[in-house]
């Protein structure tokens, strides 16, 4: 009996890793190929409401309604990007073509005061080593002045690349668009002839994974949402103590990259204490320095107590899930790994599948 059960487990066990495994797969590499019609598809789902209160509130048909919505979401979308991406682009440019000034202007000054003063304090203990004190600060300038305008060629290119592939980017656009239309148009046919192919069963299983993922993704949407209001509290508060002009903005803006995994606020606020202590403002850069330690302290604690809470999964699970999502897919295994996780004990705790106590 005994052996039965753990035979029983070891295959639940690997039916389900399987499963996983080509899950992961398929979103890394299948889906990421077919991207333009997957997030299509999402979008058409997501307007799927929509679409449904026009056509019942005015005499529009679901294709008429369906063209209406589409074209009013892609037009608002195209105001914004072009409102919001304008100015971003604009801005980066200006910022790195003026590198190699706030270089000049900037930090050497700095760097050679410093050098200055740390050769008159080497004057008063042994002058032979001022020597060597030059020789090494001529390395340093010469190896920053080479980091420097490689750096600027480096993001040069970075932009040259971003405007090669705006052909393949455009007509990767136009499928999304595309495609948009299609699923919106054809929804209900598209989604009946997928039900024809699953069981009743199936068809079951599938409307419950389909109604939990639903409310888990908004669950965490909410999460998050309120881990950047947190965020931007804490920051717009360090940085109104700093006296930094316009704390309110650049502490929305940091905690909008607050949510990318790689990014993040020290993203922003590291370099920015870097670039504000070789300045000679050493007061900022040790204000931003231990501001963004308090605020990455304070994530690490609610971050997997929120999201953990909402998700109904103990804090440890959470954090584990939430790095090996990142590892192995970016930022959509950052939501996605915590998701499945809950959607396999709920699953569980429903009887669907048996692989946990």
């Amino acid at each position: 009996m005994e052996t039965e059960k753990r035979r029983k487990f070891l295959i639940n066990t690997a039916y389900f890793a399987v499963i996983a495994a080509i899950s992961v797969l398929l979103i890394k590499y299948a889906i990421s190929m077919l991207a333009p019609f997957v997030i299509g598809f999402v979008i058409a789902y997501l307007l799927k409401s929509m679409i449904r209160f026009l056509a019942n509130k005015t005499k529009l048909s679901w294709k008429w309604s369906a063209v209406v919505i589409v074209t009013a979401f892609y037009v608002l979308v195209g105001v914004l990007v072009s409102l919001v991406g304008v100015q971003t682009l604009s801005g980066i440019a200006d910022l790195i073509r003026s590198i190699p000034s706030i270089y000049s202007e900037e930090i050497q000054p700095v760097f050679l005061r410093i050098v200055f003063n740390v050769e008159e304090f080497l004057m008063r203990l042994d002058p032979s080593l001022v020597s060597t004190m030059n020789n090494l600060a001529e390395d340093v300038l010469s190896s920053m002045g080479s980091m420097v305008s490689s750096l600027s060629v480096e993001a040069m290119s970075i932009i040259t690349g971003i405007a090669y592939a705006l052909p393949g980017l455009f007509i990767e656009l136009v499928l999304l668009i595309v495609s948009t239309y299609f699923v919106a148009i054809d929804y209900q046919i598209l989604k009946d002839f997928c039900f024809r192919q699953l069981n009743k069963a199936a068809q079951s299983i599938f409307l419950e994974i389909k109604e939990y993922v639903v409310g888990t993704l908004w669950v965490c949407i909410r999460s998050y949402a309120l881990i950047m209001f947190i965020t931007f509290v804490e920051i717009a508060i360090g940085l109104a103590i700093l006296k930094v002009p316009h704390a309110v903005l650049i502490s929305a803006c940091i905690a909008i990259f607050d949510i990318l995994p790689v990014v993040g606020t020290g993203g922003i606020m590291l370099p920015w204490a870097l670039i504000a202590a070789v300045s000679g403002n050493f007061g900022l850069g040790l204000g931003l320095l231990i501001l963004y330690i308090v605020i990455t302290v304070i994530r690490n604690i609610i971050e997997p107590k929120i999201v953990g809470g909402q998700l109904g999964l103990h804090a440890i699970v959470i954090l584990a899930s939430m790095f090996l999502g990142v590892q192995v897919l970016g930022v959509v295994g950052l939501f996605g790994f915590p998701i499945g996780l809950s959607l396999m004990v709920h699953l569980n705790k429903r009887g669907v599948i048996n692989i946990m106590k």
